[in-house]
């Protein structure tokens, strides 16, 4: 993903983002590289530039907690930001091993299956999806495969239409991602998937670059769906107790809203049998006839 330190990268990118007058610095002159210098950082979090260089390059392997509470501070991280930071530090034997199943639970699947009016889905670390519920299949029918939120937002082209906050769908994605990241940075499968959309789409590329930390917001979404048009949802996030590397996504509507009608129709498309073939119209068979 880079040729620095995951660590590094981090205190880099946000060094980068931010200006002298964000931290109440003057500005003079000219500056040959983005955002605050080194030495400025160091001397708001009152450390000595050498250190705090050290600690950029991967030098320093174990920064104490105040430390790294007043770099936190000297560069304006909020709280996941700042979390995010204090996982990075971590040593491989530190970090949790036993991130529980790899796969849903069937109780899990029964529970998703038995939610008929609500589209609800499983999505992992990488963002793949893990299980689904039919209303969930149906919701995202209109994309080439409903596997990884983050490919189908950057590369899907149906992603474009669907999310109708596309930048803000973009940015979600990426810093969930980032987030995850920071848990388990040697994770195999989270480095395919940067590698792939980085490779695939330069706004990913970009974006991934920023460091955003972000967890799964409880805000409203507006989607569009080919069939059912705008929809107009609540959702929220729960961590699967025994794989905390799973979370749970569950779409609402308002009660007797447009969405929910539209929930409704999707979920009797959903469970319609497919109309059953005649010679007429099975492939190939009406040029047999001919």
């Amino acid at each position: 993903m880079s040729n620095g330190t995951p660590l590094g990268d981090f205190l880099r990118a946000r060094r980068e983002a931010l200006k002298p007058q964000d931290v109440g610095l003057p500005e003079y002159g000219r500056r040959r590289v983005p955002g605050l210098r080194r030495e400025e950082v160091a001397m708001l979090a009152g450390v000595s530039s050498d250190y705090y260089i050290r600690l950029e390059q991967g030098r320093e392997s174990s920064p104490s907690s105040q430390v790294l509470e007043a770099v936190a501070q000297a560069l304006k991280l909020d709280a996941e930001a700042a979390d995010h930071l204090n996982r990075l530090c971590l040593t491989a034997a530190q970090r949790p091993h036993d991130w529980g199943r790899a796969d849903v639970s069937q109780q899990l699947s029964e529970l998703m299956n038995g939610w008929e009016h609500t589209p609800a889905f499983v999505v992992g670390p990488a963002l793949d999806i893990m299980a689904a519920n039919p209303l969930a299949t149906a919701l995202h029918s209109g994309f080439d495969q409903f596997d990884n939120l983050a490919r189908m937002v950057f590369v899907d082209p149906a992603g474009r239409e669907f999310y109708r906050d596309w930048e803000r769908a973009a940015h979600s994605c990426v810093a969930e991602l980032r987030a995850a990241y920071g848990h388990d940075p040697e994770s195999p499968r989270i480095a395919e998937v940067v590698a792939e959309l980085s490779a695939q789409s330069k706004e990913f590329a970009n974006l991934w670059k920023t460091h955003e930390v972000r967890s799964k917001s409880q805000e409203g979404k507006h989607l569009k769906h080919l069939d059912v048009g705008d929809l107009r949802i609540k959702f929220a996030a729960f961590t699967v107790n025994g794989a905390p590397h799973q979370q749970l996504v569950v779409y609402q509507a308002e009660p007797a809203s447009p969405t929910a009608a539209a929930f409704e129709t999707l979920r009797t498309m959903a469970t319609e049998p497919d109309p059953p073939r005649t010679p007429e119209s099975a492939p190939g068979l009406a040029a047999e006839n001919q």
